[in-house]
């Protein structure tokens, strides 16, 4: 059997990284029989994974990894269109990807093939760090907590980019396997 391919996208946000790597790892291992992840990451992206340590996690974990040079490279957008992704997947999202694809701004890698997949209808699914407004803790790379007010001008971004065709909001990391599960059976 074909195993079809994922595109999934790490931007630079810290909070929930280590959380979604880890959940990247048990979805890729159960579904390594059906799914090729293929793992894209943003410059800041590349940034934060270095700064919490998790690149050895990836990489050994995962065999085909990008990190952004431009918003066309690597060619990720011209692929999604072309149909070689079953979907595309960015967790976690800074709230500045979200608003960038919420506002139709593809200047960075993931926001261009986020944008460029909606438009060939191609299902995106996507882990905002700021998901709800509020106050949340997310840990620093030392394991301190870091208090983190999230404003309702990001949650306005979530909430319009949940109301697009074929575009899902995620809550949390675990919440990623339903999406494997229901597209994988």
């Amino acid at each position: 059997m074909k195993r079809r391919k994922i595109a999934w996208g790490i931007t630079g946000a810290g909070d929930k990284i280590e959380k979604t790597i880890e959940v990247m790892k048990e979805i890729n291992e159960d579904f390594k029989d059906r799914v090729d992840i293929e793992v894209f990451i943003s410059k800041a992206g590349d940034h934060v994974i270095k700064y919490y340590g998790l690149s050895s996690k990836l990489e050994n974990n995962f065999d085909k990894i990008w990190v952004e040079i431009n918003p066309n490279a690597p060619f990720l957008a011209g692929n999604i269109q072309l149909g070689k992704y079953e979907f595309m997947l960015i967790a976690p999202a800074t709230s500045n990807t979200v608003a960038k694809i919420s506002m139709r701004m593809g200047d960075t890698l993931l926001s261009n093939a986020a944008i460029m997949g909606q438009k060939a209808d191609v299902p995106l699914y996507i882990l905002p760090s700021d998901y709800e407004e509020g106050v949340t803790i997310t840990k620093l790379p030392n394991g301190k907590d870091l208090k983190i007010s999230i404003r309702k001008e990001d949650v306005e971004h979530v909430q319009r980019l949940a109301k697009m065709y074929k575009t899902f909001m995620i809550k949390e990391p675990e919440d990623l396997i339903n999406v494997f599960v229901e597209h994988f059976p």
